[in-house]
């Protein structure tokens, strides 16, 4: 549990400083995606905004709900990992069938794609484990 809060946190958190930052438009220029303000892109983006934030929610409440003790914090944390993973996989589909392909951009979708499959598959096998008892 120990790993997966500090991902969980720099995930959730990160979201909500980015989407603040997109919000403000205090994301550089230079950091900004290709094409990041024709009206196409800027509503292909903020189509991840609810995602992102459910991700976060979920993502904060199952910590929350772990720190109190509650069982159910697994299956939140499971939630907020399959929509982490959706979220990297959607951003990368777009990047893939546009022919874009920025290292920055690439990586931290990826990131969002793969990390939430080794604690997906950890939460699934403990959970498998304990139903075998």
């Amino acid at each position: 549990m120990r790993y997966m809060k500090l991902f969980f946190l720099v995930t959730d958190i990160g979201f909500i400083l980015y989407w603040l930052s997109a919000g403000f438009s205090l994301i550089p220029e230079s950091w900004a995606f290709k094409h990041h303000d024709h009206p196409f892109m800027i509503a292909w983006n903020w189509s991840f905004f609810p995602l992102d934030i459910l991700i976060s929610l979920t993502g904060l409440y199952s910590l929350y709900l772990h720190r109190v003790n509650r069982a159910d914090w697994k299956l939140m944390a499971l939630i907020s990992l399959v929509l982490t993973c959706c979220s990297g996989l959607q951003a990368i589909s777009f990047w893939t069938f546009s022919r874009d392909f920025d290292l920055v951009w690439w990586l931290f979708n990826g990131y969002l794609l793969i990390y939430p499959l080794f604690f997906i598959h950890l939460l699934l096998k403990e959970s498998n484990a304990t139903k075998q008892c």
